[in-house]
């Protein structure tokens, strides 16, 4: 437990920053979820347009941190690839 003001502080800071932190991680993976049932339901046009939401999300959480930059470049690579598979196969 933390005895100093200071540490004090940290750890309050810590519990907000926390919890700010795992709602903005949830509402990432939802984004990429959408994505991912449209393709899988084999909606083209609804996974165009998950993914052009998703995509704004994923850039600017991983600018704040939230995710590493090379993580969210291969979110976008590889449902992008994904999605252009639907097309070719319908």
């Amino acid at each position: 437990m933390a005895n100093s003001p200071q540490a004090k502080k940290r750890a309050r800071q810590s519990e907000i920053r926390r919890g700010r932190n795992t709602a903005q991680r949830s509402m990432l993976r939802s984004t990429i979820k959408r994505v991912v049932n449209a393709i899988a339901a084999n909606d083209k046009a609804a996974a165009e347009t998950a993914y052009k939401d998703m995509v704004p999300v994923l850039d600017r959480h991983s600018n704040r941190g939230l995710i590493h930059k090379n993580k969210a470049a291969r979110h976008k690579s590889r449902l992008t690839q994904r999605i252009q598979a639907i097309s070719a196969s319908a």
